[in-house]
């Protein structure tokens, strides 16, 4: 019992940071929208949307693990409920990968990447995605073999499917998509390679560094490394679970359900909160709406703070109370 709390716990802090960091990541890749309509940003945006729904989903585990043994989840319920977190979690890698296939395209077609990613195709992507992934999600229920015979509460990922569902997504999905991805990270590295070389013999001829190129510019490759920062993380949060669920499916005696449940789980859905991280260290246009929104609130709060204090009558006048507000440079802001 003490364990099952302490993992609700656990579970109830992490739900609410990721929601908490993916709304203001939300929040800033609609204000970059709103400015710039880009279509790669819609793909960022979704990356966000799919992990909040992942930390909606697994805040209503956390009332399973801290409720009474005496009174378990029903199987359905419980069914139904780790169904969603997979279709969110899915769409959640499904959507790193579309990224990571949207900066290929551009660097690969930068002279058609607009003809071809345009916002129809962005849409059909989105849509398609979010149907393969709840098709993911709600395949235990329909598939017999992925579920287990015997259900035992408290609610858990394991309690109702099988590890053969885990090891299926696998070999099907997981694995093969990363040996993609790795071909494309390679290319795209190739095609930078080259066109550092292109710009070294150009400047050497003494033509202008810009004649004869194509247009890709430092944000492309910038974001080339955003999405290389974010593969590795979705490998390396995912990757013990999953080979874990695999040697549980080949090995019957073990009893591994604890470590994967307690632990491995977790650290795959920790990397929905890893994500906003990212976005928010690695990607300057994010860093800059970051601060465009604090200094928004600070105008606001400076603004409203005087009103309040004249209302309520305190000593502190409006010049005094709008001078301590305003204290933070903006210099401070941009570090």
């Amino acid at each position: 019992m003490e364990s099952s709390f302490s993992f609700g716990v656990i579970l109830a802090i992490l739900a609410s940071l990721i929601i908490a960091a993916n709304a203001l990541v939300a929040m800033a890749v609609l204000s970059l929208i709103h400015k710039n309509d880009g279509v790669g940003l819609c793909f960022t945006l979704n990356l966000a949307v799919a992990d909040t729904s992942l930390g909606l989903a697994i805040s209503g585990l956390v009332t399973d693990q801290l409720s009474s043994p005496a009174r378990p989840t029903q199987k359905t319920l419980c069914s139904l409920r780790m169904a969603f977190v997979t279709s969110s979690a899915a769409a959640s890698v499904l959507t790193v990968m579309l990224i990571a296939f949207d900066r290929y395209l551009a660097i690969k077609q930068p002279l058609r990447y607009f003809q071809i990613m345009n916002g129809l195709t962005a849409g059909a992507c989105i849509a398609g995605l979010w149907l393969v992934s709840y098709l993911i999600g709600f395949l235990p229920l329909a598939v017999r073999v992925f579920q287990q015979t015997a259900y035992k509460g408290p609610c858990s990922f394991f309690a109702v499917f099988h590890p053969r569902f885990v090891l299926t997504l696998s070999c099907v999905g997981f694995f093969p998509a990363l040996l993609l991805f790795v071909f494309f990270y390679c290319d795209m590295l190739k095609i930078a390679s080259m066109h550092s070389q292109q710009i070294h013999k150009t400047e050497h001829a003494g033509a202008p560094a810009g004649a004869h190129r194509p247009p890709r510019t430092p944000s492309d490759f910038k974001a080339v490394r955003t999405v290389a920062i974010l593969i590795g993380s979705f490998t390396l949060s995912w990757t013990p679970f999953l080979i874990t669920s695999i040697v549980q499916v080949a090995c019957q005696e073990c009893h591994l359900y604890p470590v994967l449940e307690q632990y491995l789980w977790l650290l795959g859905v920790g990397n929905s909160l890893l994500n906003p991280l990212i976005y928010a260290y690695w990607q300057k246009e994010i860093r800059q709406q970051f601060s465009q929104m604090a200094l928004g609130m600070k105008k606001g709060l400076a603004a409203f703070l005087p009103l309040l204090s004249a209302r309520d009558g305190g000593p502190q006048g409006p010049r005094e109370s709008a001078r301590h507000i305003t204290t933070i440079s903006h210099s401070e802001l941009d570090g």
